[in-house]
């Protein structure tokens, strides 16, 4: 297997490098003390093409292949994961969705605004009584001649004060997954509003939000898929979102890794500086080799998507892997800056706030080890 890029892979790669550098890492201090990321970064992610990466162009899209995808993740996670978090929901959980699962009048109506950055999306799925068991949610859908009217709330769902569109999931049946429907959402449809939540541990630069719908009428064509198919749209989507974040958290764990070379290099105690100490150079050598097996776990994904061949449980070890290096490897990097590590002068400290949520969401690293353990034995946890 060649694992070299392509020469477009890596001019790919160096322009993410060069925006995140030009247009991100300068303000990651600033967007994190006023836990609000300025919203023109969504117009110049539109603008280069990241909002569109994997969506043919006929769509409005950047074309490419999961690989280009994962390139481009890691670089923006290096930078900011808040900033990481808008493109993996908007792109990763709901475009992308879309792309598979929508009708034509779907695609057209909805992919060419999202790949601008004209529109934002976000993943209506988690609920206040309802995270890892989503089969079980309690929002409904009522069907109304030839309308649906949803009546539900939604939890820390990602860009949910700045969305455009939501991607509902609903009840529209019986108890368990095959009685949840998609539905495709405009939030600016009557009875549908926002919440935003403030105060969080990490990603304060990100919308997160509460969302609400009271009796929110749409048309039937607003259903994404079939009725009663929204719990496998929900666990497809999370699949190849499962691979955004493991890309995302390889970029954070190298911007760890390299504020910590830098610093070690440049701090000096007992007359040298640390990076000449042997326990110094231990922790930054775990931090290295453990950040490169995650990348590797997360290409083996892309390269399996773009094969078409099964990758869920690829998908599950790059993401419980990638995240929980990240946090060790925020969490070593503490270590290394000593006192300076624990403000925010420097950015290690909030890389570990950042990581920490990484191991929650889109399926806690609890939940992978049961999808992997189920995978590996062929008995489920879950029943």
């Amino acid at each position: 297997m060649d694992l070299s890029l392509t020469t477009e892979q890596q001019a790919l790669r160096d322009t993410a490098r060069e925006f995140v550098d030009a247009e991100i890492v300068p303000n990651i201090q600033e967007w994190d003390r006023a836990e609000a990321v300025d919203r023109a970064i969504v117009g110049k992610l539109g603008d280069i093409g990241f909002l569109g990466l994997t969506v043919p162009e006929r769509y409005g899209g950047s074309g490419g292949n999961h690989l280009d995808y994962c390139l481009m993740m890691e670089e923006i996670g290096r930078g900011d994961s808040s900033v990481r978090g808008i493109v993996s929901v908007s792109l990763g959980l709901v475009a992308k969705t879309v792309l598979r699962f929508g009708t034509e009048q779907q695609k057209q109506a909805w992919l060419p605004g999202l790949c601008s950055g004209a529109s934002l999306a976000c993943f209506g799925l988690t609920e206040p009584d309802t995270g890892s068991d989503a089969a079980n949610l309690n929002s409904k859908a009522v069907r109304d001649g030839d309308d649906w009217v949803i009546n539900g709330s939604k939890m820390f769902i990602t860009n949910g004060t700045w969305a455009d569109l939501a991607l509902i999931f609903a009840r529209t049946g019986g108890t368990g997954p095959k009685g949840v429907s998609a539905f495709l959402v405009p939030t600016g449809t009557p009875g549908f509003s926002h919440t935003e939540i403030k105060g969080k541990l990490g990603l304060r630069g990100q919308s997160t939000g509460e969302l609400t719908l009271d009796n929110v009428r749409v048309p039937a064509e607003a259903m994404l898929g079939s009725e009663g198919e929204g719990f496998r749209i929900a666990m497809a989507a999370l699949d190849k979102g499962r691979m955004s974040v493991a890309a995302g958290c390889v970029g954070l764990a190298r911007a760890a890794l390299d504020a910590s070379v830098r610093y070690a290099t440049e701090r000096d105690q007992f007359g040298k500086p640390i990076a000449g100490f042997q326990l110094v150079q231990e922790m930054l050598a775990d931090m290295a080799v453990a950040t490169d097996a995650a990348r590797l776990l997360v290409w083996r994904v892309a390269d399996l998507i773009d094969r078409e061949q099964p990758f869920g449980t690829a998908a599950s070890m790059a993401k419980l892997h990638a995240t929980e290096n990240a946090v060790n490897a925020a969490n070593q990097a503490i270590q290394v800056f000593g006192g300076y590590g624990y403000i925010d002068e420097y950015p290690v400290g909030k890389y570990l706030r950042d990581a920490r949520v990484m191991t929650l969401y889109e399926g806690t690293s609890q939940i992978q080890k049961l999808l992997i353990g189920r995978a590996l034995t062929g008995v489920s946890a879950f029943t």
